[in-house]
């Protein structure tokens, strides 16, 4: 991360703000491409026309710099990629910024042992169950290293729920959205603060758009006809960014 603290839209309450998001790209199909990089699924109705490349990237906000990728066959999930990418590249005194695809309490774990705060995008039937109400209308729940049989270690975080309703907005007043994060304290961070704050999050979709539509001008594949070509040819885009 390169941006100082007089960098526009860069720091938070002393926090760098950071993003985190996925994206595929498809490769040639040659027979070496198939085997390491596979289609999208196995059916040959529905999978993808190409090869896929997944590539999951942490970026800067404030700069829309690429800090790190995790390049991987497209049927690697994104939270797998995700933990790799992370447990190298978080730091102190980082705010990250996930959409709901990518809460998982392993990465939740790891990011505070990297002292990392965190911000992100919950599903409805997540996080449901209040320990405690707070003055702002959040609320405190328990996350557990095994979420799905609520064993192991288990965190305090906090959760965010919210409504728009400025009427240009589409399904304004209407749609309840949820935010988890490890910031508990309402009165040092405020509700409405960090659910205006999340949105943020969208220049690691910015990022995804300048590399795709315009640094590669809308070409159909990437060109490599091998596995180690492609991965060449990602780092060779984003360092190009």
């Amino acid at each position: 991360p390169q941006a100082s603290e007089q960098t526009p839209g860069a720091f938070w309450k002393g926090m760098r703000l950071m993003a985190i998001d996925g994206t595929v790209d498809a490769v040639p199909d040659t027979e070496s491409n198939r085997a390491f990089f596979r289609y999208s699924s196995d059916d040959e109705v529905s999978r993808s026309p190409f090869p896929q490349v997944r590539l999951v990237l942490l970026i800067e906000c404030g700069t829309h710099l690429i800090c790190d990728v995790e390049p991987s066959s497209c049927r690697q999930g994104e939270t797998t990629s995700a933990r790799e990418l992370l447990a190298r590249s978080l730091g102190p005194d980082m705010l990250l910024l996930w959409d709901s695809g990518f809460h998982s309490s392993q990465l939740i774990f790891l990011g505070r042992q990297c002292q990392t705060q965190m911000l992100g995008r919950l599903k409805s039937n997540v996080l449901t169950k209040p320990v405690e109400r707070l003055s702002d209308g959040s609320y405190l729940a328990y996350i557990y290293e095994d979420q799905d049989h609520q064993s192991g270690e288990r965190m305090l975080v906090r959760v965010i729920s919210y409504t728009f309703t400025d009427p240009p907005i589409p399904g304004a007043g209407e749609t309840t959205h949820r935010l988890m994060t490890t910031l508990l304290d309402p009165k040092q961070y405020p509700a409405k603060e960090l659910a205006v704050l999340f949105h943020e999050r969208w220049h690691v979709e910015l990022v995804i758009d300048e590399i795709k539509t315009h640094l590669r001008l809308s070409a159909r594949t990437l060109r490599s006809l091998t596995p180690e070509g492609v991965l060449q040819e990602v780092y060779a885009l984003l360092l190009a960014h």
